[in-house]
């Protein structure tokens, strides 16, 4: 009788979904989510290579850009080993301790990366707004200090709300929606009363996602207006394109986020096929498409990395 009640509130394990309706071309639909992971992996472990080994990069802007690229590959790093699992070994099983786990660094490495793109913004507020006084405002210490707010404001939000879920009963369902555990697919599962994990879930991304995001808004109007007082249209075009590259991670990043978000609160009859499509645009799209946009658009990225490549090849 004890194990049974034990099983009650802690399920020996939960079944991850891949694409439903595509079961049997599991192997074969892997292989573009495949290729993602390779460029996502590869793209945003190659930035932080070139940021580190290269002397002319240890710069506020680049330290944030590295700190981004860390949590991309946090991210991916977090779901791989469940996606290899279901797509080509069919293994949907994951213990209810791993599950917890995983969704810590799934939920952690999301708000890094939130909190560093509010933190790209005020860099680019500084740099555009108050130039002369950059290098005094944005020193290492003060980026280290940033650094470890992150981490503070992402253990204090993400442990409490995880620990909200253990206290919960599973006794219906174990079939989780998505390829990697997400907190309100799992909260959903439960069949107890989860009006406090759905309240403080909705408050951390109130607080979090929804308002870093008006802020980032917000720090960009001040700079749109000291780039528009700029006479010189070369100078206009050049401080406005340093702000291209975040505003684009900014876009790949909340659209897909939110759109999740929007879908599990008020989904709840769309077909599961949009769930899984929404949650993998999330989980895949902003790793992929960072180190992409910003190889492209930062010229300095693009010279170290060729610079790099060159010395290997002599």
């Amino acid at each position: 009788m004890p194990s049974f009640n034990q099983s009650i509130f802690h399920p020996t394990v939960f079944f991850l979904t891949g694409i439903p309706g595509f079961e049997i071309y599991h192997a074969w639909v892997f292989i573009p989510f495949c290729c993602l992971y390779v460029i996502a992996i590869s793209g945003n472990g190659m930035i932080l290579f070139v940021i580190i080994t290269e002397s002319s990069l240890h710069e506020p802007m680049y330290y944030f850009l590295s700190m981004l690229s860390f949590s991309d590959l946090g991210l991916c790093l977090s779901t791989l080993v469940t996606m290899v699992g279901i797509f080509w070994f069919n293994v949907r099983e994951i213990s209810f301790d791993a599950c917890i786990g995983q969704m810590f660094f799934i939920h952690g490495f999301t708000l890094m990366e939130s909190s560093v793109l509010l933190a790209m913004a005020f860099d680019r507020y500084i740099a555009i707004c108050n130039p002369l006084r950059y290098a005094t405002i944005l020193t290492n210490s003060t980026i280290i200090k940033v650094g470890f707010a992150i981490v503070v404001r992402v253990t204090t939000v993400v442990v409490p709300l995880l620990l909200l879920l253990k206290h919960l009963s599973f006794c219906g369902s174990h079939v989780l929606h998505h390829s990697y555990c997400f907190h309100p697919d799992v909260m959903k599962l439960s069949c107890t009363d989860t009006k406090i994990n759905s309240a403080f879930g909705l408050a951390i991304v109130i607080s979090t996602a929804a308002l870093d995001s008006v802020l980032i808004l917000l720090s960009y109007v001040p700079i749109i207006n000291s780039v528009l007082s700029i006479a010189s249209p070369e100078e206009r075009k050049k401080a406005f394109g340093t702000c291209v590259s975040h505003i684009s991670a900014v876009a790949i990043f909340y659209i897909p986020t939110i759109s999740l978000s929007l879908v599990h609160r008020f989904g709840k009859h769309a077909p599961p096929l949009v769930h899984t499509l929404i949650a993998n645009v999330y989980l895949l799209i902003p790793p992929v498409m960072n180190p992409i946009i910003y190889s492209v658009k930062t010229k300095q990225i693009r010279k170290a990395m060729v610079k790099i490549f060159l010395s290997k090849l002599i």
